[in-house]
């Protein structure tokens, strides 16, 4: 199953067009995106069950996010082998690192990003995995059972003031308007052949800059989950992002920054692509 926020109104994605939920539904499920992780287990077995009416053919540009607005964004560093590498430090044992995205700089897959002046802005693919119930305590044998579905994120970063300071200010550096596109939709785990080991591509204006596989990373999708979930309650429609493998601007020589007119493209096998184009 794949869910979209369309317009700003839930849609379920069949044969590439869009049925309204809130409409599809007779008013039992709203036509707030947000809303229905909520109520995710009882929204899929309506899914399931329900005669959809032909869809409406859409733009990917009236796509947003499909988790607009979670309570909890949390992010994951350093969580390639290769990309700690490039990064200058050494791979994380035991508890993966963390910060948050703040969700006003959340968007959708196809946007118009204004770069800040002085700065230097960087890409990061990553698996985006959100919640649909709640998960504290949780077991790698059950965490998969814990999660509605997965999307493409883009991390950008603007590494001037993420790395200003006495100490970096990863939050902030990470989080400026336009800075966390998700998308372009939310594909359920029973989706995939192997949720574990998916493909990541980025690329700007056509050149590939990274290539990897979620199967290689630190912690898994479980492993995160089951650590995440000791510390603090998971809740319903929170978002993780997951890590970026090797190849972001920070770790090449000489490095590399996102310029005003370049075009960056994001995709994940299976889940589909976002692109971002850059103003100065």
């Amino acid at each position: 199953m794949r869910i979209a926020n369309l317009n700003g109104r839930l849609a379920l994605i069949s044969d590439g067009r869009a049925v309204d939920v809130e409409r599809a539904s007779d008013g039992r499920f709203t036509a707030d995106p947000q809303a229905v992780y909520e109520r995710w287990d009882e929204f899929r077995a309506w899914a399931a069950g329900a005669t959809l009416a032909e869809g409406v053919a859409f733009d990917a540009t009236e796509l947003g996010s499909p988790v607009p607005a979670p309570r909890q964004l949390l992010a994951i560093g350093l969580n390639y082998r290769a990309h700690a590498s490039e990064s200058g430090f050494e791979a994380p044992e035991g508890l993966p690192p963390v910060f948050t995205k703040f969700v006003t700089s959340i968007t959708g897959p196809v946007t118009e990003v204004a770069l800040p002046k002085d700065g230097h802005t960087d890409w990061e693919v990553e698996l985006v995995v959100v919640i649909g119930e709640r998960a504290e305590r949780v077991s790698e044998s059950d965490a998969w059972n814990h999660v509605a579905g997965l999307a493409v994120g883009q991390d950008i970063s603007e590494r001037v003031s993420q790395l200003a300071g006495p100490i970096p200010q990863f939050s902030l550096g990470k989080s400026l308007p336009g800075f966390t596109p998700i998308g372009p939709w939310l594909v359920t785990p029973d989706e995939f052949d192997n949720p574990d080991d998916l493909e990541l591509r980025c690329s700007i204006n056509g050149e590939e800059v990274q290539k990897g596989r979620t199967g290689d990373l630190i912690f898994t999708v479980p492993a995160l989950i089951t650590k995440l979930s000791a510390v603090l309650p998971l809740l319903p429609g929170d978002v993780i992002f997951t890590g970026t493998p090797a190849g972001v601007g920070l770790g090449r020589e000489p490095q590399r920054w996102l310029a005003p007119g370049d075009v960056l493209e994001s995709a994940i096998e299976g889940i589909g692509e976002l692109r971002q184009t850059f103003d100065a």
